[in-house]
């Protein structure tokens, strides 16, 4: 599976092509899911561009790019630094269970932040999958310590930047590969590509999209997210079982 991650927490103003608003990722949704996309991981945004975990935001955005890809796996962040007391992300997440239409299929939770286990369990409650995102070995460990909790579909082996990228997507995955559960592996900004290459190598899932990198493989600017998915097909097609 190639997953495209639309947008991340990159900032307003730092790509062209950046989609922000329900009407643009949207639209990007659609031109990718052209392209064979069949899972999208978008973060929500409000009406100035700041990412958020609250229902009727978050609603929006899922049921207006739902209408443009139905049928598309559609995921969404919980990322702490969106809302950084554990209590309260775990509240607004739990209200996620009302939202009909607008309800993601999936959300990222990542297992180095406090109270990652009680944003599992409001997410689970709720009837929405669970990507675990793992960003260290120590974040691996403690997950393989606790076991995955019920309701999750993959595991997220997230290659940091600034890191060697092969031997520290190959240290993640020997802590996870025990755990028996679907893997994605990728990288972001200059980890991006190597690891996507390595991951095509591997067989494993992975994902291409502006919040992981801005550039293309040769280091120029990428057009839009479209490009980048067409490039990430084709390492995949170039790089995979022959």
């Amino acid at each position: 599976m190639l997953q495209a991650c639309l947008n991340g927490a990159r900032p307003l103003g730092s790509h062209p092509a950046l989609p922000t608003s329900p009407a643009q990722l949207a639209a990007d949704a659609a031109a990718v899911a052209a392209l064979g996309v069949t899972s999208l991981h978008l973060h929500p945004r409000d009406l100035v561009g700041l990412e958020v975990l609250a229902g009727p935001e978050v609603a929006t955005t899922v049921a207006v790019v739902r209408a443009a890809v139905p049928g598309v796996e559609i995921g969404v962040t919980t990322g702490g630094w969106i809302q950084p007391d554990p209590v309260r992300r775990a509240e607004l997440v739990a209200g996620w269970a009302g939202l009909a239409a607008g309800r993601p299929d999936v959300a990222s939770v990542n297992v180095h932040e406090d109270g990652w286990t009680e944003v599992c369990a409001a997410l689970h409650r709720a009837g929405i999958g669970i990507e675990l995102g793992v960003f260290h070995v120590e974040a691996a460990r403690a997950l393989v310590a606790s076991g995955p909790p019920p309701g999750t579909r993959r595991v997220l082996a997230e290659v940091q930047p600034g890191t060697d990228p092969i031997p520290t997507a190959e240290a993640l995955l020997a802590e996870l590969e025990p755990l028996g559960l679907p893997l994605l592996l990728h990288g972001e900004d200059d980890t991006a590509w190597p690891v996507l290459c390595h991951a095509a190598r591997l067989e494993l899932d992975t994902r291409a999209g502006l919040e992981d990198t801005l550039h293309l493989p040769d280091g120029t600017p990428a057009p839009d997210n479209a490009t980048l998915i067409t490039l990430a097909h084709r390492t995949l097609h170039n790089l995979g079982p022959r």
